[in-house]
C-alpha cells in the first residue's frame, strides 16, 4: 500500500506492463479486433496488386448451371462431363489442372461416367484432385499414410510414424492410379474469417501438402516449410479470369471452334463452383462471400509468386507496447500538460497506424492495434489520476489559503496553476499590527471575555485586509501580520497595504467606541514596510504555513514597535516612494532601528482631501 501512495504511476505502468505481456503471448482477447483492423489495409490495398495472368478459373457458375441440366440433368453431373474438359484443356498443354470438386463416392448410377472420365485422365501427370482432412478422432480408421504419401506428395519428417493412419475424404470416384490429391480445408482465425491458407498439415510427423502447395511443390515453385501462410489477396475480389464451363463445353462440341486454341497454354486452371447454391462461400478480409476456388487461387498466387505476407513476431508489437507504456509513464512523471500530452500521442498513433499501412504494403503485418489502444487506456488511467491528484492540491490549496485570503483570491490562485511548493523571491509590502493596553485589558477581564474581544476585533481587521487584496500571513499573540504582493502578484502592493491600515485605523476607532470604557485603553500600532522578502511554505512534512522572511519583514516588525507615541501607523521610505501621490505623507523622523547601521526615515499616512 506504502508503495502505491509513493508511487502510483510506476505502479500503473507495472500492472498496465503485465497486462500486455499477458494478452500478446497468451491471452488474445483483443486479437480477433486487431485483425479486423488489419484486414482494412490489407482489403484497401488488394486491388493495387496484380493477380498472376497464368491462373484461370474454369468456374460453374448459375448459368452453367441452368444450360448443362437440360443435357446432364441436376448437380452434380455425369462425371463423363469433366472428362471431356479434362482432355480438351489438356490438349492445349496447360502446365496444371486443378481441380476444386470433390468426388469422394462412386456415381452407381452411372458407373460408365466415371470410367470415361477415369480414361480421359489416364496418364495426364498434372491433373489434381482435392481431399479433406478430417477430425483426427477418426484417424484410426484412415488410411496408412505410408501408403498415401505418393498420391498426397506427403513429405516424411524425421519423427514420422510409419504405422501412422490419417482421416482424409478421398476422391473414391476415381482410380487411385489417377490420384495427386492435396487438402482444400479451410483455415478460420477464431473470429471465423479466413486469413491464412494451409501449406503442410502436420499429421503423426508427416507433411500433408495443401493442394496449392501440392501443385506449386510439383512445378518446382519454392514452398515454403510452414504450416500456413497469410494470404495477400492479390486483385481482389474477382481477381481471377473466370470462364463459364457451359461456354467451353460448346466450343469443345463445335465443330467450329470459336474460342482461342492455345487458350490454356501454360495456364494454372482451377476448376470450381461459384453458384450460390452450392454453398461453396467463405468469409475473407476482402469479401465476406468468397468463393472457394478464388480462395484457392488466391492461395497458389501467393506460393507461385511469393507474394504472401510474412509476419512479425509477436514479442516486436510486444516490445513497442512497453516502450510506448514507458514513454508515457515518463511525459506523466515529468508533469507534462496532460492535454498537450493527449494531442502529441495523436500523432504518434497517427504515425503508427500509417506505418502499418505502408507495412501492409510492403507484404508485412506488423500490428499496431493493441500497441495503441494499451497506450491509450495508460493515458486515460494516468490522466484521471493527475486530474485526481490535482483536485486533491487543489482542494489542499483552497483549504490553506482560505485561512488567509478572501475566496476570490483563492480561486484566482488555483486558476494560476496553484501554489508553487518551492520559496520564491517577490517585492512584497508587509504590514504588522499590534494591540496596545491589552494586557491591563485581559487582568481586568475573565479569560473567556477577553478571547470573545480578541476574536471580535481579529474578525473585523482581516475583513479590511481581505477587502484590499492582502494574505493573512498569521496571528502573533494579539498581533497580526499581513503581506501583499503574495502569493498573487500585485504591481500597487504597497498602495493597497497603505489604503488597509488607514481602513484599519478606522475599523479601530469603531470597534473602541463599541467597546465603551472599555475601550478607553485599547488601541494598536500598524507599521508598514516594501521590498524583497523570500515567501513560500514554510515548516515540517507535517505542518507548513505560507509566510514570508527576510530583512524586509523584519523591518515591518520593527517600525510597528516604533508607533508608540509616534503615530498610528508607520511606513518606511521605501512604501512611501512606492505609493507616489496616492497619500500624503507627513514625515515623523528618523529612528535607530536594531540590526541597521543607519537611521530608518518614518512616515504617517494620510488620505487626501477629496
Amino acid at each position: 500500500m506504502s508503495l502505491l501512495r509513493r508511487h502510483p504511476l510506476f505502479v500503473l505502468f507495472a500492472g498496465f506492463a503485465i497486462v500486455a505481456v499477458a494478452e500478446f503471448l497468451w491471452l488474445g482477447w483483443l486479437q480477433s479486433l486487431e485483425r479486423r483492423f488489419t484486414d482494412v489495409f490489407v482489403a484497401a490495398q488488394a486491388d493495387e496488386r496484380k493477380p498472376d495472368a497464368d491462373i484461370v478459373i474454369l468456374d460453374v457458375d448459375e448459368a452453367s448451371l441452368a444450360e448443362v441440366s437440360d443435357d446432364a440433368g441436376r448437380w452434380p453431373w455425369p462425371r463423363s462431363i469433366h472428362g471431356e474438359i479434362v482432355a480438351g484443356i489438356a490438349r492445349q498443354k496447360p502446365k496444371a489442372i486443378v481441380f476444386d470438386i470433390m468426388f469422394s463416392e462412386p456415381d452407381t448410377d452411372r458407373p460408365e461416367h466415371d470410367a470415361y472420365f477415369n480414361d480421359s485422365i489416364r496418364g495426364l501427370e498434372n491433373v489434381y484432385f482435392p481431399v479433406a482432412r478430417q477430425d483426427a478422432l477418426g484417424d484410426a480408421y484412415g488410411e496408412r499414410l505410408a501408403d498415401l504419401a505418393s498420391a498426397l506428395g506427403a513429405v516424411r519428417g524425421s519423427a514420422a510414424q510409419p504405422d501412422a493412419r490419417v482421416n482424409l475424404t478421398l476422391p473414391n470416384a476415381l482410380a487411385r492410379e489417377n490420384w495427386q490429391l492435396g487438402t482444400i480445408n479451410y483455415l478460420p482465425d477464431p473470429d471465423g474469417i479466413g486469413r491464412r491458407y494451409y501449406v503442410y498439415q502436420d499429421a503423426y510427423g508427416w507433411g500433408i501438402p495443401s493442394l496449392p502447395a501440392r501443385v506449386a511443390q510439383d512445378l518446382g515453385l519454392g514452398v515454403p516449410n510452414r504450416q500456413s501462410i497469410a494470404l495477400s489477396w492479390p486483385g481482389g475480389r474477382n481477381a481471377y479470369k473466370h470462364i463459364p464451363y457451359y461456354e467451353l463445353i460448346a466450343d469443345f462440341n463445335r465443330q467450329s471452334k470459336q474460342r482461342d486454341p492455345a487458350e490454356f497454354k501454360d495456364k494454372i486452371v482451377l476448376i470450381g463452383v461459384t453458384a450460390t447454391g452450392l454453398h461453396d462461400i467463405r468469409p475473407t478480409p476482402i469479401n465476406d462471400r468468397h468463393p472457394g476456388v478464388d480462395i484457392l487461387a488466391s492461395a497458389l498466387d501467393n506460393l507461385k509468386n511469393g507474394s504472401h505476407f510474412r509476419e512479425a513476431k509477436m514479442s516486436w508489437p510486444l516490445l513497442l507496447a512497453i516502450w510506448v507504456l514507458a514513454a508515457l509513464l515518463g511525459a506523466f512523471h515529468w508533469r507534462l500538460d496532460t492535454a498537450k500530452l493527449g494531442a502529441g500521442f495523436v500523432g504518434v498513433s497517427a504515425i503508427l497506424v500509417a506505418a502499418e499501412y505502408v507495412a501492409v504494403g510492403a507484404l508485412l503485418i506488423f500490428p499496431v492495434l493493441r500497441v495503441l489502444l494499451f497506450g491509450w487506456a495508460f493515458y486515460f488511467a494516468a490522466a484521471l489520476r493527475e486530474y485526481m491528484r490535482e483536485r486533491k492540491e487543489r482542494e489542499q490549496a483552497v483549504r490553506e489559503f482560505s485561512r488567509f485570503v478572501n475566496p476570490h483570491v483563492v480561486n484566482e490562485l488555483i486558476a494560476h496553476g496553484g501554489l508553487s511548493r518551492e520559496g520564491e523571491s517577490r517585492q512584497v509590502t508587509l504590514l504588522f499590527s499590534d494591540i496596545r493596553g491589552f494586557t491591563s485589558l485581559s487582568e481586568k477581564r475573565p479569560p473567556q471575555e477577553v478571547v470573545s474581544i480578541l476574536n471580535r476585533y481579529f474578525s473585523r481587521q482581516v475583513e479590511v485586509i481581505f477587502r484590499n487584496g492582502g494574505t493573512l500571513d498569521k496571528f502573533i499573540g494579539d498581533a497580526i501580520m499581513a503581506v501583499w504582493g503574495a502569493p498573487l502578484d500585485d504591481p500597487r502592493h504597497a498602495e493597497n497595504a497603505v489604503r488597509c491600515a488607514l481602513e484599519m485605523s478606522d475599523a479601530l476607532d469603531a470597534f473602541r467606541q463599541e467597546l465603551g470604557r472599555l475601550g478607553k485603553d485599547f488601541d494598536a500600532g500598524i507599521g508598514v514596510n516594501s521590498g524583497p522578502a523570500v515567501v513560500g511554505l514554510i515548516g515540517s512534512q507535517q505542518r507548513r504555513e505560507y509566510t514570508s522572511i527576510g530583512d524586509t519583514v523584519n523591518l515591518a516588525s520593527r517600525i510597528e514597535g516604533l508607533t508608540k507615541g509616534v503615530a498610528r501607523i508607520l511606513v518606511s521610505e521605501d512604501t512611501r516612494a512606492l505609493c507616489g501621490e496616492a497619500f500624503d505623507f507627513e514625515a515623523r523622523g528618523l529612528y535607530k532601528v536594531k540590526g541597521r547601521a543607519q537611521e530608518v526615515a518614518l512616515y504617517e499616512p494620510r488620505r487626501r482631501p477629496i
